[in-house]
């Protein structure tokens, strides 16, 4: 699965979460509505600067956007040798 993936499904979920369209959504971050579904649905390679505004938009940290299993990485620990 595609980074770009899992940022369009996280940025989704947080959407309907919020109980926003697209529209309402893209409109708030000052991002063009048609640009958001492609970010939805892991077209496109979002970036920083996008990334803020939609957090901003969500009322949320960019900590908060990441705060999810799919981006958590279970590294173990390096064994002792």
């Amino acid at each position: 699965m595609s980074v770009q993936y899992k940022v369009g499904k996280r940025i989704q979920e947080l959407r309907l979460k919020a109980g926003l369209s697209q529209e309402a959504l893209a409109f708030k971050a000052d991002l063009d509505r048609t640009y958001l579904c492609s970010v939805e649905n892991g077209k496109r390679n979002i970036s920083i600067i996008n990334l803020e505004k939609l957090a901003k938009a969500l009322d949320i940290s960019l900590k908060q956007l990441f705060d999810t299993p799919s981006f958590t990485r279970h590294i173990s620990p390096k064994s002792k040798g």
